[in-house]
């Protein structure tokens, strides 16, 4: 990738937080270094969560905050990367339960890049959460590409739920 592509895509990256706000801050990158945020989570509706809370500057309470808007707020992305042997993108995530009862968690993420990457999914299913705790959790999926991972440019959260547990 031509440094020039590199500057645009920082450049648009600090835009598009900057205009969003970096509310939810659910992205991380794919370089391996650290995480950066990213305000392009998608959110789903349903489930029957009825207590309030607040998160990133956006508040959710009583009956319009859902189970599914909850459980996205409480997963943040540390790390998104290839994996060392290159045969699988890895992201680590920290899962905490603000709640006083227990969850299990599922969540799915999707890798992005360039239009020449295929779009990847990797999920994490039923990690117990306990109650005011946090849970450290990796979601894999086979690299299908040929070069170093430098095509995936970040990950984001696509879905979470959770259900008691």
């Amino acid at each position: 990738m031509k440094l020039r592509h590199v500057r645009a895509i920082a450049v648009f990256g600090i835009a598009l937080v900057a205009l969003t706000g970096a509310r939810g801050s659910h992205g991380g990158s794919c370089s391996g270094g650290g995480s950066s945020s990213s305000g392009s989570n998608s959110s789903s509706s349903g489930g029957s969560d009825s207590s309030s809370s607040s998160s990133g500057g956006v508040t959710t309470g009583g009956v319009g905050g859902s189970s599914r808007d909850k459980a996205q707020r409480d997963v943040r992305i540390d790390e998104c990367k290839l994996s060392d042997d290159r045969k699988n993108l890895v992201a680590k995530v920290t899962i905490t339960n603000s709640d006083s009862a227990a969850y299990l968690y599922d969540v799915s993420l999707q890798f992005k890049g360039d239009p020449s990457a295929n779009v990847a999914m990797a999920k994490v299913d039923d990690v117990r959460v306990e109650g005011g705790a946090s849970t450290p959790a990796e979601a894999t999926t086979p690299y299908t590409g040929t070069g170093d991972g430098s095509e995936y440019t970040q990950c984001v959260v696509v879905d979470a739920d959770r259900t008691i547990g």
